[in-house]
């Protein structure tokens, strides 16, 4: 287990900032972390990372206890925090040289030029760090989270400032570094978890609200399942509405058709039961879910 958190608190005050939370990731998972602002998902990384003590519970990476050997637990880690703090006078090649002389590495000019690649910061890479925009700021922080090719990846709002091409770039340079390590990061950008993760831990008031695929959260609330069908030849709708499991039947055209079920698998494969056995020909079938953005808004609203 890479990242094994159980039952961490963190209280300021009366106020529960992270209210005793537990979950894991495993190797090779891109996990998203998400949350509305202020609901303890920056608080949960720096515990994690070890930058902040938990009131109580225990953060554990790669079996090595992050209170008592953080020292151990950071070699373990690449971390951006939501912040980035760089810098900014120092040029893009002499800060990477220095935080890779921070992690004792062997050949340090080899490992700067490699992120320095896998980031796509050549075209910057002779500026200083104050001359960047924010975008390869953000480039800048996360080749530093790479330069020690760490076991895990935490990364708060990776993407953040970034423009849609560079946000691509970035989404398939973490998803390629998943396929080795273990990444947990947080994003505003639903469309990037989406993108990116097989599965979500949702948090909201310092409670985790939900952990589960990104598959099952999107069929949490199945009532509203939709399935759409486009027949070659005009349909019957009463043949459709005569499906179990279809709530209610939209008739768009005399061929094209909307169902509302609860249970879209088996929909679809009485549709395609019913095409066999009338000598219909389908031309589209599809079933569309929640959006991540209604789970999560269900969820944390």
């Amino acid at each position: 287990m890479s990242i094994e958190v159980s039952l961490l608190l963190k209280q300021y005050g009366e106020q529960k900032a992270v209210n005793h939370v537990s979950f894991k990731v495993n190797k090779g998972e891109i996990v998203g972390f998400l949350g509305p602002n202020g609901a303890g998902k920056s608080t949960t990384m720096k515990m994690i990372t070890g930058y902040l003590q938990p009131d109580s519970g225990t953060a554990l990476v790669c079996g090595l206890d992050v209170t008592a050997d953080p020292i151990a637990v950071k070699k373990k880690i690449g971390y951006l925090p939501e912040a980035n703090p760089l810098y900014l006078d120092m040029y893009v090649r002499e800060y990477l040289a220095f935080v890779g002389g921070v992690h004792e590495l062997k050949d340090i000019k080899s490992a700067v030029e490699k992120v320095i690649t896998l980031t796509g910061l050549i075209v910057e890479s002779k500026k200083k760090i104050g001359q960047l925009s924010k975008g390869y700021k953000q480039r800048v922080g996360l080749a530093a989270a790479l330069i020690h090719d760490p076991e895990v990846l935490i990364l708060d709002e990776p993407t953040s400032g970034l423009d849609p091409n560079q946000i691509i770039e970035i989404r398939n340079v973490i998803k390629q570094q998943g396929q080795n390590k273990t990444v947990l990061f947080s994003s505003h950008i639903l469309q990037e978890v989406e993108a990116i993760c097989d599965r979500v831990i949702i948090i909201n008031k310092g409670n985790i609200v939900a952990d589960d695929s990104l598959k099952n959260l999107q069929r949490s609330k199945s009532d509203r399942h939709v399935v759409s069908v486009r027949f070659q030849e005009a349909v019957d709708v009463a043949l459709l509405k005569g499906l179990k499991e279809v709530k209610m039947v939209e008739e768009l055209q005399t061929s094209n058709f909307t169902l509302h079920t609860s249970n879209p698998d088996v929909v679809r494969k009485q549709l395609l039961n019913l095409a066999v056995e009338n000598n219909l020909n389908i031309i589209s079938l599809q079933s569309e879910g929640h959006s991540l953005e209604e789970v999560f808004r269900s969820l944390t609203h």
